[in-house]
């Protein structure tokens, strides 16, 4: 079954409502300049709402271990995405080493030069699924923009091969059937796909991503 995560969640209702809907995981932005920031007590606060199957991921953009530790420790998280341009892949073997119940995203921007080279740098057993986005330097995510999607299914293969792939960027109830047709990804991400303006959720798309995404698995 296809994982799929609601992100940029800011409040309780919302995080409730992608859980009732079928959700996999949830995640929260720490990044100060996103109009989806958060804040670690304010995490906390939800995660305890919130059912212990479901991944509570932090999305973090070029923070030291130390902080991601922190962060991660304070809000109850379950899971780090780092996604920032300047990632340094060795801090995601540090939060592995000092950290291992937390589950590890890299994300990789298919604006970069080689993003499948770029996916190579990380080791692919600290890694736990590499997230594909169209976001570049001056905003990582929450694009509201898609990647050509046949055209870096090459690329995108080559990343396959080193672990799971999230496939996330422009994603909509609908056009994700058919990224997921093309891209056979493990898991789906969508955030600005599902809003009714930044940082809150329309829980009617909300519900009807996740209805698509398990009608395209073939399992709605």
């Amino acid at each position: 079954m296809t994982w799929v995560k609601i992100c940029g969640i800011t409040n309780l209702e919302d995080a409730l409502t992608a859980v009732n809907a079928g959700a996999d995981a949830v995640g929260f932005v720490f990044h100060e300049k996103s109009l989806r920031s958060v804040g670690a007590e304010a995490v906390r606060e939800m995660v305890e709402e919130l059912p212990s199957s479901v991944d509570k991921v932090g999305v973090f953009v070029n923070q030291c271990e130390d902080s991601i530790c922190s962060v991660a420790d304070e809000a109850g998280l379950s899971a780090i995405q780092m996604h920032g341009d300047n990632e340094d892949p060795h801090v995601a073997d540090l939060v592995a080493q000092r950290r291992p119940h937390l589950k590890i995203v890299a994300g990789i921007s298919m604006r970069h030069p080689q993003p499948d080279g770029w996916a190579m740098m990380w080791r692919p057993d600290a890694v736990h699924a590499f997230l594909v986005d169209s976001g570049g330097q001056s905003k990582p995510g929450g694009t509201g923009e898609t990647f050509d999607w046949q055209q870096e299914r090459k690329r995108i293969g080559v990343i396959a091969s080193l672990g799971r792939i999230i496939v996330a960027g422009g994603l909509t109830p609908d056009n994700v059937s058919e990224a997921m047709r093309i891209l056979q990804p493990w898991g789906v991400d969508v955030s600005s796909g599902v809003e009714s303006k930044p940082g809150k959720k329309d829980p009617e798309k909300v519900r009807a991503f996740v209805a698509a995404v398990r009608h395209a698995a073939g399992v709605a």
